[in-house]
């Protein structure tokens, strides 16, 4: 669908904003059908987005070369957020197995991180993989508060973390524990701070509805002081990327958000349902694609995300 979709839109809020788009790009619903989209990630090889409708319980696949949509994988384990690591392989949060995994080359499955000191994980929400292989995710409790998106249960971990796999032994450790509700996150261009938002205030309305800066230790293995970034300021920020100017363009209940280097909300690209997720994605990384709430939707920007 090409031309000015209904209820989307850029809107500037500083000056510096406008570099960051085309003035005659537009928001495309490239299409819709899902109960709450997510977890959008890009496979340049193959030229297609793989994304996850939690409540139907999916995968769904975008192709690039054709506009097709297809059902990637169902039953799906109430699968959340997606990455893809360095060898080009899908690495997944599953709410229902409560389980992080990586689908091989060949299709088969391979349980990454299930448990943590023995007990169940909350629920993965959303993965990322650093340049050494490790493999870091957060683990809130929505996939087992409700039978929606996952099974009801009860938490057998103490709190609601940011963990990190070990490339080498598989060891899962804990990097950071006074999150609230860890949900998105992302490293900076060079891996030494790690970006991770908190939506705690989904279910308490003192909770936070921000993202925090963590400085990376010199191993690259733990993180440790943080700061708040950013404040969301129209619900909460779930997922979100950076592009190669460390700016992070972040979900929010009207959109996308865009924020600079400094934590300043400089901008928007509305849309006219609640944002999970996006990534970048396309030959030059310069297009967004972005998880509505049912709908999938893309648009160039005059940025290039990171990868």
């Amino acid at each position: 669908m090409y031309g000015l979709l209904e209820g989307t839109g850029f809107e500037a809020l500083d000056p510096s904003f406008n570099n960051c788009i085309i003035g005659h790009a537009r928001v495309e619903r490239l299409w819709t059908g899902a109960r709450w989209s997510e977890g959008p990630a890009w496979f340049p090889a193959g030229r297609y987005l793989v994304w996850s409708d939690i409540p139907n319980n999916r995968m769904m696949r975008w192709d690039e070369t054709d506009g097709s949509v297809s059902t990637f994988r169902q039953p799906s384990n109430n699968t959340n957020g997606n990455t893809v690591d360095g060898q080009g392989r899908l690495i997944s949060c599953e709410h229902l197995t409560r389980r992080v995994t990586r689908t091989e080359h060949d299709g088969s499955v391979t349980v990454i991180a299930d448990r943590h000191k023995g007990k169940p994980l909350n629920s993965p929400n959303d993965v990322v993989v650093k340049s050494d292989g490790s493999i870091w995710f957060t683990d809130p409790s929505y996939g087992i508060m409700m039978d929606y998106e996952g099974d009801r249960a009860e938490p057998e971990q103490a709190g609601c973390h940011v963990y990190r796999v070990d490339p080498v032994d598989g060891v899962v450790t804990a990097v950071a524990t006074d999150f609230v509700k860890p949900n998105g996150l992302a490293f900076s261009a060079d891996e030494a701070v790690l970006f991770v938002s908190d939506t705690g205030v989904t279910h308490d309305p003192d909770g936070p509805a921000h993202i925090r800066a963590l400085t990376v230790k010199s191993d690259g293995k733990l993180v440790g002081a943080s700061k708040v970034f950013a404040d969301c300021t129209n619900g909460v920020f779930d997922g979100f990327r950076l592009d190669v100017d460390r700016r992070i363009w972040a979900s929010a209940a009207d959109g996308i958000h865009c924020i600079s280097q400094s934590g300043q909300l400089i901008g928007k690209i509305h849309i006219p349902e609640m944002v999970g997720n996006l990534c970048f994605g396309g030959p030059k990384l310069n297009r967004l694609f972005i998880a509505g709430t049912s709908s999938l939707y893309s648009v160039y920007l005059n940025v290039n995300g990171l990868q």
